[in-house]
């Protein structure tokens, strides 16, 4: 993960990066293009200006040639040579590589070529001047340097200016970020968000205000409807199971009736059940445990196993344990105590009589494995209400176990091995 002011500068470094490496080689090719226009304007400027110097000096014929060599040796970079009356030479213009007109310098240089014809005293002269233009390389080569160097500020001010742009520009959304990853809806508190002189800070704030008030809103709506639903509920529950236990112990009742009232109970019962299991799905959904304690898993494991023996020699079901002690984890140790049970009870009631559990728990992970025929769908598993035997549960145990592994931020699986239906909990 980056920084908003890091995705934003790095895409620009690599567009300005791009830029100066384009830039060189064109750099050099206008360069080229200008430096040779220049050389060749040079070069037909020394022919015009030898044509003018040797026929304003009318030279005699018979000395026109010994001034000719003596001017091709003080002008190393032209040559003038007669050619035969009314012939011509062809003008060309081009790069040679020869040796440095210095004569100390024993390097060849490039230089550029001029060839064409003069007329002294009327008639024609073969014509060469040469201009070295080796200059050019090197005024590219400063201007690569110059430009590496400003590209080499450029990304200097940059990050500094980033830096300085995260600790005082962001400083207002840091502030805020900070502030929400403290609330605690549990807490109820308000946030207050400091004013800037930002306009979209501003507006951000403000949102979030109203976000949160509104968040607050709801949570003591729904926490007061769970409070209202647990105390409004349990109690006609419990006052009709009273009633229905009453009646069944009369002996005024028929063997039907009694049949019925039993029905009638065992549906009350399921109905109790569900209202508390519902109720505490919503309770968890609305975040009102505490998760910062520190739990003894293998304490509460042994507790849990301790109470549903009964239930375990019921059904002669053998227990195969390997518990690891001194496992903790850092949670809720009611909602624990819950998840542990459910996972429990679910292997109790579809193990059947004379079967086995394993039961497992190490530092990472804590498994509950029971007998079965076929796996089962891991897409239904978990939904509420899915139901895969005709027993009288609820139909939330292992809904509420999810809930509770990703209350926790448990990883909580399901997987069939070996005729073994598992569920494993990642601490």
């Amino acid at each position: 993960m980056q920084a908003l002011l890091s995705k934003t500068t790095k895409p620009f470094l690599v567009y300005v990066l791009i830029i100066l490496l384009v830039s060189v080689p064109v750099y050099y090719f206008v360069i080229k293009v200008i430096w040779m226009g220049e050389l060749d304007e040079q070069n037909q400027i020394m022919a015009k200006t030898t044509e003018a110097q040797f026929g304003q000096l009318a030279i005699p014929e018979n000395e026109l040639k010994e001034k000719i060599r003596f001017w091709n040796q003080i002008q190393p970079g032209t040559y003038v040579e007669a050619i035969a009356p009314g012939s011509t030479v062809k003008d060309s213009i081009f790069t040679a590589s020869s040796q440095s007109l210095n004569l100390a310098d024993k390097t060849n240089d490039d230089f550029r070529v001029l060839v064409t014809t003069i007329h002294i005293n009327g008639k024609p002269y073969y014509f060469r001047s040469v201009t070295n233009y080796e200059d050019t390389k090197e005024t590219v080569a400063a201007i690569a340097i110059v430009s590496l160097f400003f590209f080499g500020c450029i990304i200097a001010g940059l990050l500094v200016i980033n830096n300085r742009l995260s600790k005082t520009v962001w400083l207002p959304f840091r502030d805020t970020l900070s502030k929400l990853k403290g609330f605690n809806l549990n807490n109820q508190v308000q946030i207050d968000f400091e004013n800037t002189n930002t306009i979209e800070f501003n507006e951000l704030n403000q949102s979030l205000n109203r976000l949160v008030q509104h968040t607050v809103s709801v949570y003591k709506t729904q926490k007061e409807f769970t409070e209202n639903a647990s105390h409004e509920l349990q109690t006609p529950l419990a006052i009709l199971k009273s009633k229905l236990e009453i009646l069944l112990q009369s002996d005024e009742l028929t063997e039907k009736q009694y049949q019925i009232v039993e029905e009638m109970n065992k549906a009350l019962a399921r109905s109790a059940r569900i209202n508390k299991n519902l109720l505490l799905l919503t309770r968890i959904d609305n975040s009102q445990f505490d998760s910062s304690a520190l739990i003894a898993f293998d304490t509460v494991l042994m507790q849990s196993l301790d109470m549903l023996q009964e239930h375990f020699e019921q059904k002669n079901i053998r227990v195969i344990t390997s518990i690891a002690t001194g496992v903790q984890a850092k949670g809720n140790s009611d909602l624990t105590e819950v998840l542990v049970n459910n996972l429990l009870l679910n292997a109790i009631r579809h193990t059947a009589p004379g079967g086995s559990v394993h039961i497992s728990l190490s530092k990472p992970v804590f498994e509950v494995a029971n007998e079965g025929q076929q796996a089962l769908d891991p897409a239904l598993l978990f939904k509420r209400f899915s139901r895969f035997s005709a027993d009288n549960g609820s139909g939330l145990g292992l809904s509420i176990v999810q809930e509770i592994g990703r209350f926790h931020n448990w990883k909580v699986q399901y997987r069939f091995e070996n005729s073994f239906h598992i569920f494993s909990v990642y601490l």
